[in-house]
């Protein structure tokens, strides 16, 4: 037989790898564990880490720790930077009493010291303490896995439930307006070109992270949900509106914020999905330099979301046919908005717009209206 490695094979049962370079320890400690366990052995340090990396790996070590060539205290040292062995428990023998040896494995890794002579019964109700921590800890670890499971599919479903609300309510407005649901996909995929464009920018970064990205991606479609508000007089007149009408007309900022206001309090949440949805379908008509409503305010103070809606929305608007007007060209849609630049627009929010002209008016032709 190999000198450096003796196996005893009992299936099904915890297997526990013994280290030591001294054939009689190795038979005294194959004897007291005795057809409980599964027995592996090694006589020195580099076969022990040999016999652990393999699979399968052992459930438990007992460790010696003055051998030749590597010791104790290496073989557990490795054994901890290896994820593959890092939670198998170290148990060190050795004849080695001093605290500062102890003190010594404790730091490198080991769950237990038991020094020479060994004690039969402080031997085997120490591995068997280990074992069943080793089990515990196991099954907890199993258990948070699962765990995590259910919350991630728990979290799929919600997400396939707030894109459903989405969908429906953007749906809803578009049932009451000329615009059409390609208006709402052009504007939803400039949008989001846009925010992934600016998100590097340093006034911008930290409301454009990817998670909020995706949120102003999966809400733009519902910037003008209050136009469900605007009595159809005025939402389908295919003229201009009157003075009177236009201020009628602007009240969807507020119809928009209330609708999603009123969703978000039966969520029963305080921040919710719907709060950027909020802020762009009630501020996306104010203007950089305080022109615009519904509350005239100017600058940073406007949602950095709502800053880049307006645009969008200005730019699709232009390029688009409406009862009252002819479609622009790409090329007059963006002079328009350059025009705009820190009078209308805010200037970063313009720059950004136009370095993404191509990418534009590839989404403008790939969800074109149908004639």
């Amino acid at each position: 037989m190999n000198k450096d490695v003796y196996v005893t094979s009992i299936v099904g049962k915890p297997t526990i790898l013994v280290v030591d370079d001294t054939p009689d320890n190795i038979t005294l400690l194959c004897g007291l564990l005795g057809d409980q366990y599964k027995n592996k052995v090694a006589t020195n340090g580099q076969k022990a880490l040999q016999i652990a990396f393999a699979e399968p790996h052992p459930d438990l070590i007992l460790l010696d720790i003055m051998m030749p060539g590597m010791d104790g205290y290496e073989v557990c040292r490795q054994l901890q930077a290896n994820l593959s062995t890092a939670t198998i428990p170290v148990i060190f023998l050795t004849a080695k009493s001093q605290d500062e040896d102890e003190t010594k494995g404790f730091e490198l890794g080991a769950v237990d010291y038991i020094t020479k002579p060994i004690t039969p019964a402080i031997l085997m109700a120490r591995v068997q303490t280990h074992l069943a921590l080793k089990q515990a800890r196991s099954f907890l670890q199993e258990q948070n896995d699962i765990l995590e499971d259910q919350v991630h599919e728990r979290t799929k479903q919600l997400e396939g439930l707030q894109d459903a609300l989405i969908i429906s309510m953007a749906s809803l407005a578009e049932t009451r307006d000329n615009e059409t649901g390609h208006h709402i996909r052009r504007t939803q995929h400039y949008i989001l070109e846009l925010a992934k464009k600016l998100s590097s920018h340093p006034k911008f970064a930290p409301d454009l992270s990817p998670k909020n990205i995706e949120l102003i991606y999966k809400t733009a479609p519902l910037h003008d949900i209050g136009k469900v508000g605007v009595p159809d007089r005025i939402l389908l007149k295919p003229g201009r509106l009157t003075p009177e009408e236009f201020e009628e007309m602007k009240r969807h900022t507020i119809y928009g914020r209330d609708t999603l206001d009123a969703a978000q309090k039966t969520l029963g949440a305080q921040e919710s999905f719907l709060g950027i949805a909020r802020e762009i379908a009630y501020y996306h008509h104010e203007k950089w330099d305080g022109t615009g409503y519904p509350e005239g305010i100017a600058g940073e103070a406007i949602p950095s979301c709502a800053r880049l809606m307006a645009i969008v929305d200005v730019y699709d608007a232009l390029i688009s046919r409406r009862p009252y007007k002819e479609p622009m060209s790409h090329e007059q849609a963006y002079s328009i908005i350059f025009e705009g630049k820190g009078t209308h627009f805010d200037p970063d929010v313009v720059d950004a717009f136009i370095e993404l002209k191509d990418t534009v008016a590839e989404i403008a032709i790939k969800y074109a209206d149908l004639e």
